[in-house]
């Protein structure tokens, strides 16, 4: 049930990584899309953590909200 579970949430984060078009943005280097995610990583190990939590987190749920506005646009 683990492996289940955790095979799940690796599909679903590679979801995010192509709804943020960073593999084609890339050129799917995925040299590049580690180093960004370690760029990541490096600022919420900084004092900046939380303000960038926020501004991420907000940039993420108008991803999100845009994504069902134009999925409900285009729906028949």
């Amino acid at each position: 049930m683990k492996r289940r579970e955790r095979t799940r949430q690796l599909i679903e984060l590679g979801g995010l990584v192509a709804k943020a078009d960073l593999i084609e943005l890339t050129g799917d280097d995925r040299a590049v899309i580690l180093g960004l995610l370690v760029e990541a990583a490096a600022t919420l190990r900084s004092e900046a953590r939380e303000r960038q939590l926020t501004l991420w987190r907000r940039r993420g749920q108008r991803a999100f909200a845009d994504d069902l506005s134009a999925d409900a646009t285009s729906s028949p």
